[in-house]
């Protein structure tokens, strides 16, 4: 049985699969609710049952009151839907909202695309699950090395699971460790999160993403994100690798863009950027920004979102103002490589 939750007093409504969480079936959907743990031991995700029959999926540690029981409040993260639900819950409403958290995790898994580049996967534990907007980073620490600002490569629909995409950088320690000393369930600290890139649900305009090199990372949550949403918007990924290496999750990109009727993918490669995010001449990067300029001449009613080095999210952010996009629409993130 499908059931359908409305939240109030947004009003915004999702689906519910039989023997899943409210909680579980909302993140899934791409709403930004209020949790910390996902096991019922924080009562942070409580909300009030006001139309509809809902059930306790399964024992809580936190102790709702017998006033807020009988007022309706209930604990999302172990509640199912037996019918179609109205529920009283606070959403988040923008990235101030987020708290700061650190989180003891530990290494979930290495996946190793490159010679010089893989991907970090880490878990948290169920009681402290990572809650964050896409496109926001965290800071993560290992043992006896100095921290290091990453970008979440993966969607907030699973705070427990996250991803980071990483380059080894001669002279990086971090980057020199992770790539021969990590191990497999070995803890790594987690902090943050921060940014305040975010992505503005409640649009319908057409989204332009551009990534430059490991720019992909804010830009791959983000679009795991609004895919979540299930929106009918065009969405347009525009992703430049650096000069003599290739787009590292290129099988995952044509993937969107086959089974997604509103989404497509333009691969570009630099001939002039290096990996430490600098740019030694602007030409190509600057007539990659001009292309999206050709393909979309009246930017007026777009939402731009660019993840790349300063001086090409400058140029981009002129060039598109220039063209129409309205300057509150323009989301960028500048990155720091390592």
């Amino acid at each position: 049985m499908t059931a359908t939750v409305r939240l109030a007093p947004s009003g915004r409504a999702f689906p519910v699969e039989a023997h899943e969480t409210v909680l579980d079936a909302g993140l899934r959907s791409g709403l930004a609710l209020r949790y910390r743990c996902i096991n019922g031991s924080c009562g942070e995700c409580r909300g009030r049952v006001l139309a509809g029959t809902a059930r306790e999926a399964r024992f809580h540690d936190f102790v709702l009151s017998e006033a807020e029981k009988q007022a309706g409040y209930v604990l999302l993260c172990c509640t199912e839907a037996d019918s179609d639900l109205e529920i009283e819950v606070a959403e988040i409403g923008g990235v101030e909202e987020i708290p700061y958290q650190e989180i003891e995790a530990r290494v979930a898994k290495l996946e190793r695309l490159r010679e010089d580049l893989l991907v970090l996967h880490i878990r948290t534990p169920r009681s402290q699950a990572l809650q964050f907007l896409p496109g926001q980073c965290v800071t993560l620490t290992l043992p006896g090395l100095l921290p290091r600002y990453r970008s979440v490569a993966s969607c907030p629909c699973n705070g427990t699971r996250l991803e980071f995409h990483i380059r080894r950088m001669p002279g990086d320690a971090f980057s020199q460790y992770v790539f021969s000393g990590l191990k497999g369930a070995q803890r790594i600290r987690v902090a943050g999160p921060e940014g305040r890139l975010g992505f503005d649900k409640d649009s319908t305009r057409p989204v332009i993403f551009f990534a430059y090199d490991l720019g992909f990372a804010p830009i791959k949550s983000l679009i795991e994100y609004a895919i979540s949403l299930e929106g009918e918007q065009a969405l347009h990924l525009y992703w430049m690798a650096l000069a003599g290496g290739q787009h590292y999750m290129d099988n995952l990109c044509r993937s969107w863009a086959d089974a997604l009727d509103n989404f497509d993918y333009v691969p570009l490669t630099s001939v002039t950027g290096t990996t430490d995010g600098a740019l030694d001449g602007e030409w190509s990067e600057l007539s990659a920004v001009e292309r999206v300029v050709r393909e979309h001449p009246d930017l007026c009613g777009y939402d731009v979102y660019i993840a790349g080095p300063q001086a090409l999210v400058s140029a981009a952010f002129r060039l598109f103002v220039e063209n129409g996009l309205p300057e509150e629409r323009f989301f960028s993130d500048t990155l720091k490589y390592f």
